[in-house]
């Protein structure tokens, strides 16, 4: 069974994409309305939704059968099917973009799938939307459940591996933008409650994010939940979140891009 088959159920009530960051997604990948491209690991289909009203001709894939049942269920315009990142069902330059927001972490292999990304794609841009270890480290979700943000962090793929795997996969030119967590995220994934702590003490939203879902013990919630909740009546949160400020950003988009050289 596929991580996100045991979330599924209970993630479109807090999980759907963020028009701040579909936005910066859509720029990033130059849609142009003739065009196709390709968001792997699409989970329920949010941000494929999202992107397509930015223009373009859209397929989604996920290795979750549950989530692309509840993404046709919204729509019959985008291509959707379940399949793999290493093996993608599709023929060599079929897209002029790819697409993977907060997934390459559930990726068996990274280079394996990012060739796989490389194959597909025609000259144009691979963009990801992930957090590495590095970054996790300095959320100050570390001060209240630091065993669940631990194993998170260690599932991440690093900055430097991410670069590596993409160059292996034959991606030449790599951009880095780093992304700081704004009050008005709309999408409630891991960090989004940076500048809303109450949020966590909801279950839903708890339910709606893999490292709450499937990675924290119901203990170490309980626990972690029962401080916050001090933390935030006696205002103290504000120390906390202050202690783990950062500049290295709270995510980071990358983007690959895929050169084709003529003869």
């Amino acid at each position: 069974m596929t991580i996100y088959e045991q979330i599924g159920k209970s993630y479109d009530l807090t999980r759907c994409a963020d028009p701040e960051i579909a936005k910066r997604l859509a720029i990033k990948l130059q849609i142009k309305s003739d065009s196709s491209y390709l968001d792997v690991a699409c989970g329920t289909g949010n941000y494929t939704l999202a992107l397509g009203k930015h223009g373009g001709i859209w397929h989604g894939l996920d290795q979750s059968k549950k989530m692309i049942n509840a993404a046709i269920n919204k729509s019959n315009t985008i291509a959707w099917q379940v399949g793999e990142a290493e093996a993608l069902p599709y023929h060599n330059c079929s897209f002029s973009g790819v697409l993977c927001t907060l997934a390459i972490h559930h990726f068996a292999a990274l280079t394996p799938a990012f060739k796989e990304i490389y194959r597909v794609l025609k000259a144009g841009c691979f963009v990801l939307f992930t957090a590495t270890p590095e970054q996790m480290s300095k959320y100050w979700l570390v001060e209240y459940f630091p065993e669940a943000i631990y194993k998170s962090a260690e599932q991440m793929p690093s900055l430097e591996r991410i670069k590596e795997a993409l160059k292996e996969a034959g991606f030449k030119s790599v951009d880095i933008e780093l992304y700081y967590i704004l009050e008005s995220l709309q999408d409630l994934f891991l960090y989004s409650g940076k500048h809303r702590p109450e949020i966590y003490l909801d279950e839903n939203v708890r339910s709606g994010i893999s490292t709450f879902a499937l990675l924290a013990s119901a203990k170490e919630i309980a626990a972690g939940c029962e401080k916050l909740a001090v933390d935030i009546h006696t205002g103290r949160i504000a120390e906390i979140v202050k202690k783990y400020e950062s500049d290295q950003g709270d995510y980071l988009f990358v983007i690959a891009e895929k050169v084709l050289i003529m003869n």
